[in-house]
């Protein structure tokens, strides 16, 4: 038998998924990623990241703080949205999968994306514990598109 396919992503905002999808694949800047903690209180980090499918991808140590959190709660928040006008981005909910396999090969892929290459101190060191990374896959529920380009485009100087 085999899986169930996903719900489709429901979307806001003005973009098709079509831009959504462009604007993930252009954008390199971390993500912000929101999990829930037992005190009640959300924790928000910034990963690397990159969009396969309909998928998110990110990668974290199994030690770290934000894959017990996910591994305790799958439901989770991302925001993608550059810091510096006009704004524009995309935020959503999402359920979270940590998989050990094919961590290595994403890890390389993001320091190409984010470092250009994965020849650094911090790629070498990242590599070196590539056993110990997990696939971060966020499977959006919901994904709403802001953009502000228009409204600001007197406003900023370009």
């Amino acid at each position: 038998m085999s899986p169930e396919p996903a719900p489709p992503i429901r979307l806001s905002g003005p973009w098709p998924q079509a831009r959504v999808h462009e604007f993930l694949a252009e954008t390199c800047i971390p993500m912000r990623l929101a999990a829930n903690t037992d005190s009640g209180f959300p924790i928000v980090l910034s990963l690397w990241f990159l969009r396969e499918d309909e998928e998110i991808l990110a990668v974290v140590h199994q030690d770290a703080r934000i894959a017990k959190r996910l591994k305790a709660d799958a439901r989770c928040a991302f925001e993608i949205a550059p810091d510096e006008p006009p704004y524009r981005g995309v935020r959503g909910q999402a359920t979270a999968g940590l998989h050990p396999d094919g961590a290595a090969a994403l890890l390389e892929r993001l320091l190409d994306r984010y470092l250009g290459s994965t020849d650094s101190s911090l790629g070498d060191f990242l590599l070196a514990r590539a056993e110990e990374e997990l696939v971060v896959r966020l499977r959006p529920i919901w994904i709403a598109s802001w953009d502000y380009s228009r409204r600001m485009e007197d406003a900023v100087d370009r």
